[in-house]
């Protein structure tokens, strides 16, 4: 295989100017709202090991990007910032405080095996609150979640919510043993509903619950979720009383409207162990982010202890609002070897003033013209020759 001079790796991408400037001011919003909510922003390694947070990670092992260091030791680029934050504060910060909040703004790194318009690299912006295993923790990165995208002016933000510990008590009431639950998982997170009816025939499901199956596909209300609840069910009965007390917060706090909760939906990220949802919002296709419960995460750093959260994909809220580039007063100023003094001068006091400016060195012989359309303000300091 020949590279060619200007290719890129498999799945990489150059940001250019005003790309990058909306991913700075996006930066600069979002982590805003997240600091106001009482979270500290950290930065984890671009490097983690491979025996430990490359195994831990919900990314599957062929999407890792690996290489060895210096003493012949695997390596992986940080594929999700979750777990090296469960790392951190497992290691330090849950021994000083509890619970701890925690936010940041990242590169992740998942492999592709061909080209197929999904990146390889992109950043990512979420909380996670660890220490806290109540559900008033869930609704309040939900509701972190909203507001940073009402700041971001995401139109028509929404959010699917799940709940995966429930949904696996009620596929165990149909009957299903673990391998088959998690072949109904994976039709789930396809959400291919004639591909979970063709399995649905080949599960050991009586006749008489057959349409009741295959109804776990169509839910959007709490209240739909109670025919699935055994009333007996102490555990089952619990959580969906949960479920039901989230409701109750999150349609006070405005987002009643804003939500739907699929009982059926699982999220790919296999470390999520209650409470998970998922984020859109018009004009992508795509979820914008994904978050929910991971405590079951943290026991395998050997704490025992609640921990929810979630993420933002910053490339998609980019394809959201940054369509059109917007027009931006900047000014260009031409000078020449007998008035540089004067021209830094004027760049710096308009600079001062909040103003957008560039220096040119410019010999009278180059036309004024010849920069008309890149600036909205051309100025040739007086005394030019």
């Amino acid at each position: 295989m020949t590279i060619q001079m200007f290719e890129k790796p498999l799945g990489m991408r150059d940001d250019f100017p005003f790309i990058a400037k909306k991913k700075a001011e996006l930066r600069a919003s979002g982590t805003s709202i997240i600091q106001k909510a009482g979270y500290d922003l950290l930065q984890t390694p671009t490097l983690e090991y491979y025996e430990t947070i490359g195994k831990i990670s919900a990314i599957a092992d062929n999407a890792l990007f690996k290489l060895l260091d210096s003493q012949g030791e695997t390596l992986v680029l940080r594929p999700d910032v979750t777990s090296p934050i469960a790392r951190i504060a497992a290691s330090k910060l849950l021994k000083e405080k509890m619970p701890v909040r925690l936010g940041y703004y990242s590169n992740v790194f998942r492999a592709q095996k061909r080209e197929g318009g999904r990146p390889a690299e992109f950043d990512q912006m979420g909380v996670e609150l660890i220490g806290d295993n109540s559900l008033y923790a869930d609704a309040e990165v939900i509701i972190l979640a909203w507001n940073v995208l009402k700041k971001l002016d995401i139109k028509s933000s929404r959010f699917v919510i799940g709940h995966t510990q429930l949904l696996q008590l009620i596929l165990q009431d149909f009957g299903l043993d673990q391998e088959q639950i998690e072949k109904v998982h994976s039709a789930f997170v396809s959400k291919n509903s004639v591909g979970f009816e063709s399995l649905a025939k080949q599960l050991p499901i009586e006749p008489s619950r057959w349409e009741s199956f295959i109804g776990l596909m169509a839910t959007s209300t709490v209240e739909e979720w109670q025919q699935w609840i055994d009333p007996h069910n102490a555990k089952q009965n619990s959580l969906f009383e949960d479920v039901k007390k989230l409701k109750k917060i999150l349609d006070r706090s405005g987002l009643s409207d804003a939500v739907t909760y699929d009982l059926s939906f699982n999220s790919h990220m296999t470390y999520y162990t209650g409470l998970v949802f998922e984020v859109y919002g018009a004009g992508s296709g795509f979820p914008l982010g994904n978050g929910g419960r991971y405590d079951g995460l943290m026991k395998q750093f050997g704490l025992q202890v609640g921990a929810t959260g979630f993420g933002l994909r910053v490339d998609r809220l980019l394809e959201i609002i940054s369509a059109v580039p917007e027009e931006e007063d900047h000014t260009l100023i031409l000078f020449d070897e007998q008035n540089e003094d004067l021209a830094f001068d004027r760049a710096l006091e308009l600079r001062e003033q909040g103003a957008r400016v560039t220096l040119q060195f410019a010999p009278a012989v180059m036309a004024v013209d010849s920069f008309s359309g890149l600036f909205s303000n051309v100025l040739r300091l007086e005394g030019a020759n």
